[in-house]
């Protein structure tokens, strides 16, 4: 109950961080979809450009329907767009700066756990 109050508080009351405003429902929404590593690696190899899903099955090694489950929500969540042609559907980064996010997260995390002293 009270987690539920905070977030409808926290939704119509965004907080200030540095003159930028955060909705911490929206940050959450596209956080968790970035929360697996399957969907990184879909998110990796869409860095290089629009792709096909038979095409990202081959490349990271996972089944179709996995790649399908996780671009699906990747779609849902907007970090993704979609193009058909013809039978094929094509996947592709929404915004070139999902990569730059990534980044700035892959070394935040390798500081943090680089200075860990316990689990």
């Amino acid at each position: 109950m009270k987690t539920l109050r905070m977030e409808r508080l926290l939704k119509k009351n965004p907080v200030q961080v540095n003159r930028v405003e955060i909705g911490f429902c929206d940050v959450a929404f596209v956080a968790k979809a970035l929360a697996d590593e399957n969907r990184l690696r879909i998110i990796l190899s869409l860095t290089q450009g629009k792709k096909s899903v038979s095409r990202i099955v081959e490349e990271l090694g996972i089944s179709q329907p996995l790649a399908s489950h996780h671009l699906k929500e990747l779609k849902r969540t907007l970090l993704v767009t979609v193009e058909r042609s013809g039978p094929f559907i094509y996947y592709e980064l929404a915004d070139h700066r999902i990569a730059a996010i990534l980044t700035d997260l892959d070394g935040l995390a390798t500081d943090l756990l680089a200075n860990r002293t316990t689990f």
